[in-house]
Parts: structure tokens; C-alpha cells; sequence
């Protein structure tokens, strides 16, 4: 496999905020240098539902995951395996869940924290963390610039033809101060300038790259349901591809498919979604 794409979530934030707010990336879309569209999040607009529709491409109604307190080992296929038949290397940086899912559930804290195996018909390298103790008052968090920091020196060490890291930090504040403040004005400024520097190393290393959420967020911190500000977030795509027209909203089914295309890996037949790219 030849074809190289990282897949950036910044969990957790609406549309209209991503447009006011994430002036780099907005620049490179004003310069020609990426495109955005809308993507809406599957229902529920959980976190642990979304990220295993955003891999497997199937509705959590047929993955089985149904909100937070419901993680387990995907039977399906999905980006991480699909690609390693087609003889591509992977690599996460991300909450714990994803390593469930996608790798062993449970999670053990000693044994997959951190791992690289070669031979794993999944991830091969691995770097997650649980935020364990979680809550309002302890956001539990990493510095999200060792987080791009992690997933550069993986791409760059082992080589890797799709990456993927997941960051909470936006979402963890917006449940406390709500998307609409000063402080997740400023959470978003500090969020969009730690990954630009990122993005420009990426490219001369010949990745695509997509930067999206998850799912939104709405006015009173909550995601969950159906509505716009919960369910509707932007997503940035870097890349020689082409795509459609700027209205069009991206279903989050499509984005399995469309990672796969872009790769040269099979698209399984459990994924019904098109690619939005060609």
C-alpha cells in the first residue's frame, strides 16, 4: 500500500462553532489548500456510538453500541482491519475506547496504554489513555499538542499508511462552560493553533488528511439527541481528491468508505455509504 491518510477527531464540537472559530483551518480553506463540508453524526450523538460508526460504517442500531457505558470489541469490519488486508500499516493515539473496540476489550491498563504489534490484523501501534477519574472539576485530559506530537512520531517511525487520533479535550470543556462562552472561544483558538504546525509536516510526508468531530455539541453542553448543534460538525479535507459541492452534508456513514477508498483498501460489503471523495 502506497496511499497514506490521517484521520484527525476533535470530539465533541458543533458546525457553527469550527467555522468561527478554527482560523487556520479556515485559511487554508479560503487559500485553496483544503475544502469543508457539514457532517452529521449518527444517532445517538454519543461519543463511544459515533466512534464506532465512524470505523465500521454501519449505524449503531447494527454495530450494537449504544451510548458510553456500552463498550465492547466490534464484530464488524472496519478501517483498522480493512486496511491491514490490503498490507497497510495503522496506527491510533486516542481514548481507550477505541483500543476496545478495534483491538481488546477489555482494556488493560498495563498491557495497552501503549503497544506496537506488527503482526495485529487491526492496529498495529498503539497510544491511548482512559481519563480516568473524569469529571467536572478534573478534566483528566492530555495536552492535546503531545497528542499530534504522538501521532507524527508514529507516522514518521513506523511508516504508518493510516493514522488516527482522537482528542476530548473540546468536548470535556463544553460539558462544563457550554460552547457558547468565553472560555470554549479561547478552547478552541488554543486547539486550532496546537494542531496547525501539525498539518504542514503531515502534508510533506504526502498524507491526506481530515479534521472533523464526532458530533456537535448544543447550547447547554449536551450531545446526544437530534438537533442540529448536537448532531452537525464540520469536516476538512486536505488532499488531492475531489469532492462535492460545498452544501452538501456528509453523512457519517460515508466516512469509513470513503478512508478506505482514498487508501486503495477493500470496502466491505457491510458498508452501504458512497466515498465523498473521488
Amino acid at each position: 500500500m502506497d496511499n497514506k491518510l490521517l484521520l484527525i477527531i476533535l470530539d465533541g464540537v458543533p458546525w457553527r462553532n469550527w467555522r468561527r472559530l478554527f482560523g487556520n483551518l479556515e485559511g487554508w480553506v479560503d487559500s485553496g489548500d483544503a475544502r469543508v463540508w457539514k457532517i452529521r453524526a449518527t444517532l445517538p450523538s454519543i461519543s463511544a456510538s459515533c466512534y464506532a460508526t465512524i470505523h465500521t460504517g454501519v449505524t449503531p442500531q447494527e454495530h450494537g453500541c449504544t451510548g458510553n457505558g456500552n463498550v465492547f470489541r466490534l464484530t464488524q469490519p472496519d478501517v483498522f482491519s480493512q486496511t491491514r488486508l490490503a498490507g497497510g500499516v495503522t496506527g491510533a493515539v486516542a481514548h481507550s475506547f477505541w483500543s476496545e473496540f478495534f483491538n481488546r476489550h477489555p482494556f488493560d491498563y498495563v498491557r495497552d496504554i501503549e503497544y506496537d504489534e506488527p503482526d495485529s490484523d487491526t492496529i498495529n501501534h498503539g497510544r491511548f489513555h482512559t481519563m480516568a477519574g473524569y469529571g467536572r472539576d478534573n478534566q483528566m485530559t492530555p495536552s492535546d499538542v503531545d497528542l499530534f506530537a504522538t501521532l507524527t512520531n508514529l507516522s514518521l517511525r513506523f511508516g504508518l499508511n493510516y493514522g488516527m487520533l482522537h482528542t476530548c479535550t473540546l468536548d470535556s470543556l463544553g460539558h462544563r462552560f457550554f460552547h457558547e462562552s468565553q472560555q470554549m472561544d479561547h478552547a478552541c483558538a488554543v486547539m486550532d493553533e496546537m494542531l496547525a504546525p501539525f498539518i504542514p509536516q503531515w502534508l510533506a510526508a504526502g498524507y491526506e488528511i481530515i479534521v472533523t468531530a464526532d458530533h456537535g455539541q448544543d447550547d447547554r453542553g449536551h450531545h446526544g439527541g437530534r438537533s442540529e448543534l448536537q448532531q452537525d460538525a464540520a469536516l476538512y479535507y486536505f488532499g488531492p481528491a475531489k469532492g462535492p459541492a460545498e452544501d452538501t452534508i456528509i453523512d457519517q456513514l460515508q466516512l469509513a468508505p470513503t478512508i478506505l477508498s482514498r487508501l486503495g483498501a477493500p470496502v466491505p460489503d457491510t458498508m452501504k455509504a458512497g466515498s465523498f471523495l473521488s
